[in-house]
């Protein structure tokens, strides 16, 4: 039975990887799924989600369909093989309840193959290929299932300029969409830095947050304030950074707060003498955006999206030289107050109700 035309698609979201923690991904699936359901629905579509049998760490709205799956949230080659099965019965499901799908979305690779309908592919960064320390097998066949995702893609959605530029450089995609992530997710409190007040990182503690450059910053140069880290640790980071405080001798002046949660992050942002970035990649770095509308100074690695994000005006840095990095929280905590209205002002031309009509024109261009 043909679907009569409607102005927006039914789409399917492949969604076993939502079971997974917290980090930059979820935070745009959290945003952006609910309200990009809303204007499908307006529009006459639909979205619905397949589940991981791990089930979901976000909160999705009623009108988000959910298809339960025996999906694992993960290893991702694991994930990849069952969730196309999985994809191929809720698509024959719904073509047998004559409410077919238009559309598959997949937020992650490797992306589900051999599907009956076209798909459109999120990247959030290309790590894997950029990153230096990557080995080299794992870059050769990242390049290969990226490749591969790419080409089979109805359009690929990043969330980056960046980002955008990167993978048209290396890959033939045949219609790339910016959906940018914003930063009005988080209410902003009055600024309230008080004498002491610390240094910020906010975001996971792993490798590619390069946040060792931070302790030798605070050692080379003993003026800075101290520094907090609020974040979940990957992969031993936790201990590795402690190791490395107390051989620089600054173990004092850092505290690893753990995982924060969302309600806490405004109070951490009124209160810090300045937020520092120091990643080696970041695809956008949402962290920026929740700076720069608290009104906290900000200083950020030259690296990545980070530049992009933050405009002109914000004091950045090599992410391997400790000097420079210095100077650059030297020079954000000697931003004007007007300077960082200013910044504020900028970080508005993001809002997750503008990425998320993005993302729904993009799953309609795709179908033209």
């Amino acid at each position: 039975m043909a679907r009569a035309r409607v102005s927006a698609p039914r789409v399917l979201l492949a969604g076993a990887v939502l079971a997974q923690g917290s980090g930059g991904v979820r935070r745009h699936n959290q945003e952006l799924l609910p309200r990009a359901a809303r204007l499908l629905e307006e529009r006459g579509g639909r979205l619905a989600v397949l589940v991981a049998k791990d089930g979901l760490t976000l909160s999705l709205p009623d009108s988000i369909e959910r298809i339960a799956s025996n999906v694992p949230s993960g290893p991702p080659l694991v994930r990849a093989l069952r969730e196309g099965h999985a994809l191929g019965r809720a698509l024959a499901a719904a073509r047998a309840r004559e409410e077919p799908f238009d559309l598959v979305h997949s937020a992650h690779l490797p992306a589900p193959r051999g599907l009956p309908v076209p798909y459109t592919l999120t990247l959030h960064d290309l790590r894997t290929l950029e990153l230096a320390h990557t080995p080299f097998s794992r870059r050769f066949f990242a390049r290969s299932v990226i490749g591969a995702a790419v080409a089979a893609a109805r359009a690929v959605i990043t969330v980056s300029e960046t980002v955008r530029a990167t993978l048209c450089a290396r890959f033939q995609p045949r219609q790339v969409f910016v959906v940018p992530n914003a930063g009005d997710h988080l209410p902003v409190l009055p600024r309230a830095k008080a004498p002491g007040a610390a240094l910020l990182h906010v975001g996971h503690l792993e490798p590619r947050k390069n946040l060792g450059l931070l302790l030798e910053a605070l050692a080379a140069d003993p003026t800075l304030p101290d520094l907090e880290l609020a974040g979940a640790a990957k992969a031993g980071e936790e201990a590795a950074l402690r190791a490395r405080a107390a051989e620089l001798g600054v173990a004092a002046r850092v505290r690893l707060l753990g995982a924060v949660p969302d309600e806490a992050l405004p109070g951490l942002y009124a209160r810090c003498a300045a937020v520092v970035i120091p990643s080696r990649l970041e695809g956008f770095g949402i962290g920026v955006l929740e700076a720069q509308r608290a009104r906290a100074p900000l200083a950020i690695a030259a690296a990545g999206a980070l530049p992009e994000v933050a405009g002109e005006g914000v004091p950045r840095f090599a992410p391997d030289d400790v000097e420079a990095c210095a100077r650059a929280i030297r020079a954000a905590l000697a931003l004007a107050p007007a300077t960082l209205d200013e910044h504020a002002r900028r970080a508005e031309r993001y809002r997750w109700e503008t990425s998320a009509a993005a993302l729904v024109a993009a799953w309609s261009a795709a179908l033209e």
